[in-house]
């Protein structure tokens, strides 16, 4: 059905001249105080916070005024001071915060003594580079088992950024010969793939230091520094050889491949042609570009690659259609990689050549093949459930439907009465109220996942979640009701707020409200005053251009871009612009929800190639942002839609059967939608 402009008007009229919502004001003695001194503490100005902090004293939220206080000269800082702090806010997050920040400075600055006395104490044990220096210390201390070299690799390959305690910790087991030359050299070449010139110069720092001279003309100029060399003998320049490589890869793929193929592949060893290969599959994979799977053909070993880079080998793979290049690549990944969701479904399929599974527990018995589909039913029962996308999938390979499930026994009246007197909750949900939004989300996880050891049981859990539902502080409600692990509350995980404005809006311009409340969710888990980095704001996360935009097609020449951030003008125009998005896409929700995410432009184009099955259209989506979010908003809405109906649902039907280029019968691209 085509938008109708002209009908919605009135209601469009009649929300956004409402206004904005106000301000959050500070309400209580030192409120005022306590945003001050956040705003100082970002500034670094620490003379300000020496000053503001005796006002706040016996504030509720003293703890982050003494934080911020303290950590601005945490360098400076006495071990008395410190541990002072540590006594004075036992058991809150702010001392395990402190704690965490003091053990990272106490190992730059190899303190080994005072890190291991403070170590047992830290509780969120969840800092990489903590658990490198503990490892160092481990090692130093004489444990001499290969798990912990493999633990220090593990977590220093984990780490994107340069830092010091893994990069300290590797070199000290290299130079212990406990880490090998290719344990650096792969670090490196990760942080040639992924653009971190710091990452690689620590690597060479530790296995070739008289290489770091070349470092910036490898960075900055691969295709010049390869042009430059006319033979790689030895170690080092065949290594240097393949950083350029590999960097040349992530803007020219094909002129990688062309260097690689003409003048480098036979000075290469075997392991480092397939790395090269795997980073030239993976740009070009990318780029959508059906070559991919031809340069990942040249890799002769899957293990040779990196988990980054067999994902990419498994996409362009489902992308032609080779399910053997699946399993294949599937099989090489690592064991964290391989219980990721995605990948169990797509084993499973794999396992059937891809084909279509109608009913699994209807399978005839004594049958060729009982054993493949014996193992993808077993897969797919691992995983399958109403949690998220790639589960519900798999619910609806083994023959069910999407419905909600029971609901867990009601709170009793204790149980709510121990949330509602937890400190760090009660901290976390002023902090947010009072706008101090990031501060009080990392004091609620704490408490809800951190404090104790293996986090809150799910019956406190839920009772947090309910906390936070009637305090109508929904994105904590939600993501703390998503860590049950036995009981599912669906209405904590799916709640409807704003219900009769976003049905009734939906039903004005002919949308789903399924569709809008699984969009919502993700977009802002219904957070009014939600802003991104980007600058889009509100509930549906409307980018000031685009709300200018859609008001003036509907008629609206007295908007604001400030009303943007009143509920009701929010919801109608992000549901306006959607129903606009999905109009110029043919009703298409995958297609539509990658255009909310990154613009109409780019799935325009990400269309264009092959026809392929949605969800392996969905899972090749460059940006992994947007393939999260298109994955994330369908499940929602399939989640919403049985909510809102009380029947079962489907997400495949939702998916619909393929994506392709666009139909030339179909009328032409809306140029205009922004």
């Amino acid at each position: 059905m085509q938008f109708s402009a002209a009908i919605l008007t009135p209601f469009l009229a009649s929300a956004l001249l409402a206004g904005a919502a106000p301000p959050v004001r500070a309400q209580n003695k030192g409120d005022a105080t306590l945003l001050e001194m956040q705003q100082a503490f970002r500034k670094g100005e620490r003379k300000k916070l020496e000053q503001l902090l005796p006002a706040v004293r016996g504030h509720a939220l003293e703890p982050w005024a003494a934080y911020w206080e303290l950590r601005s000269r945490l360098e400076d800082a006495t071990p008395q001071e410190v541990e002072s702090f540590m006594q004075r806010y036992a058991g809150s997050y702010q001392e395990d915060r402190l704690r965490n920040d003091w053990l990272l400075l106490l190992g730059q600055r190899r303190d080994w003594g005072r890190f291991a006395e403070q170590l047992p104490h830290f509780r969120m044990s969840d800092d990489r580079e903590v658990r490198c220096y503990a490892l160092l210390i481990e090692h130093i201390g004489g444990r001499a088992d290969a798990a912990l070299a493999q633990d220090v690799r593990s977590n220093w390959y984990a780490l994107r950024d340069a830092d010091d305690g893994c990069t300290h910790a590797a070199g000290e087991l290299y130079g212990a010969g406990r880490l090998s030359a290719l344990d650096i050299w792969r670090k490196a070449r990760l942080g040639a793939d992924a653009g971190r010139p710091r990452v690689v110069r620590n690597a060479l720092e530790i296995v070739a230091p008289d290489a770091l001279a070349q470092l910036k003309e490898l960075h900055d100029a691969p295709e010049k520094y390869l042009r430059g060399r006319g033979a790689a003998h030895g170690r080092m320049r065949q290594e240097l050889v393949l950083l350029a490589l590999i960097r040349l890869a992530g803007s020219d793929p094909d002129g990688a491949a062309r260097q690689l193929d003409s003048q480098w592949s036979a000075q290469l060893s075997p392991e480092e042609r397939n790395a090269a290969w795997g980073a030239i599959g993976k740009a070009t994979a990318l780029k959508l570009s059906s070559r991919a799977v031809d340069y990942f053909a040249n890799v002769t070993r899957d293990s040779d690659l990196s988990d980054e880079q067999l994902v990419w080998k498994v996409r362009a793979a489902l992308r032609a259609g080779r399910w053997r290049s699946v399993a294949k690549a599937l099989d090489a990944m690592g064991p964290e990689a391989r219980r990721d969701s995605a990948w169990v479904y797509w084993r499973a399929l794999a396992l059937l050549e891809g084909r279509a599974l109608p009913a699994l527990p209807a399978l005839p018995a004594g049958k060729p093949g009982d054993a493949e589909h014996e193992s993808a039913r077993q897969l797919l029962q691992g995983i399958a459930g109403t949690r998220g996308f790639y589960e519900q999938l798999a619910l609806e390979e083994l023959g069910e439907r999407i419905s909600v499930p029971p609901a867990p026994a009601p709170l009793t009246a204790e149980e709510k009465a121990a949330a509602r007197a937890n400190p760090g909750l009660n901290r976390g949900l002023y902090a947010i109220s009072l706008g101090l939004r990031s501060e009080g989300v990392r004091e609620w996880n704490y408490a809800t996942n951190l404090h104790q050891s293996g986090g809150m049981s799910d019956r406190e859990l839920l009772a947090a979640a309910d906390f936070a539902c009637q305090r109508e502080v929904w994105d904590r409600c939600i993501n703390t009701s998503e860590r049950t692990r036995s009981v599912v509350d669906t209405g904590q995980r799916f709640p409807m707020p704003f219900r009769n404005a976003v049905l009734g809006r939906a039903r004005d311009i002919g949308i789903d409200p399924a569709y809008v409340y699984g969009l919502i969710r993700q977009e802002s888990r219904f957070v009014l005053d939600a802003r991104s980095h980007a600058g889009a704001s509100g509930l549906m996360q409307v980018m000031p251009a685009t709300a200018r935009w859609t008001a003036r097609q509907i008629g609206l020449t007295n908007f604001s871009p400030g009303q943007i951030t009143d509920r009701d003008a929010n919801i109608t125009i992000g549901m306006t612009y959607l129903k606009l998005v999905l109009d110029d896409f043919s009703g298409s929700l995958p297609l539509a929800a990658a255009a909310y995410n990154a613009g109409p432009g780019r799935p325009r184009n990400w269309r264009n190639g092959p026809v392929l099955n949605t969800a392996i259209w969905i899972e090749n989506l460059p940006f992994a942002e947007t393939r999260d979010y298109v994955k994330k908003v369908l499940s929602n809405t399939t989640n919403y839609a049985a909510l809102l109906t009380g029947l079962p649902q489907s997400l495949k039907s939702r998916l619909g059967n393929t994506i392709g280029p666009r139909d030339a019968s179909a009328p032409e691209v809306n140029k205009e939608l922004p």
